[in-house]
């Protein structure tokens, strides 16, 4: 789907055409999924959350002011929704199911088991930022959509969470060896 065309979908929904938003998470359902899967890291529960999250942005798309935001929109809700069941679980991670771009695919399993635990020990802003841009590949303007934060704010969590990241890798690697 284009853009423009996706455009059109999203102001006929906001003027509360079902069909519209249904095109429009059959479009998403998949990266929809992917997020909240990032959050939650268990599939049952993503699920849920990827629901609630639909149920959430169909009530309000009306309050949607700039179409060409849906989906930065779309998945501030989606983390609110996965942030409020973390909050309910205890959750148990099964490395065997996270995706990784493809960019980083000549990255060994203990490597990518490596980095997802030293995501883990970041705070909730860090995290999200992290997974937002590596993972979603969203604009810095993007991720200040979706945090509500300032740009400034957002490139700074996200040197600073550079920074701890590599704190963390590498002292993980000194005390393996």
């Amino acid at each position: 789907m284009n853009a423009e065309e996706q455009i059109r979908l999203v102001k006929k929904a906001v003027k509360g055409d079902p069909d519209a938003y249904g095109r429009l998470i059959a479009e998403h359902q998949e990266y929809l999924y992917k997020m909240a899967y990032l959050y939650v890291r268990n599939e049952d529960t993503a699920l849920d959350v990827v629901g609630s999250t639909m149920l959430s942005a169909y009530q309000s798309i009306h309050t949607l002011k700039e179409p060409e935001y849906f989906k930065t929109w779309i998945t501030r809700i989606l983390i609110r929704a996965a942030q409020s069941e973390q909050k309910k679980i205890v959750f148990y991670s099964d490395l065997d199911h996270v995706k990784v771009p493809e960019r980083y695919t000549g990255v060994s399993l203990e490597e990518k088991c490596d980095l997802n635990s030293a995501i883990e020990q970041l705070s909730e802003k860090y995290r999200t930022v992290i997974y937002l841009k590596y993972f979603s590949e969203f604009t810095i303007k993007e991720i200040a959509f979706v945090m509500n934060a300032p740009e400034g704010s957002v490139k700074a969590y996200l040197s600073r969470a550079r920074e701890e990241l590599k704190q963390i890798l590498k002292e993980d690697y000194i005390y393996a060896n």
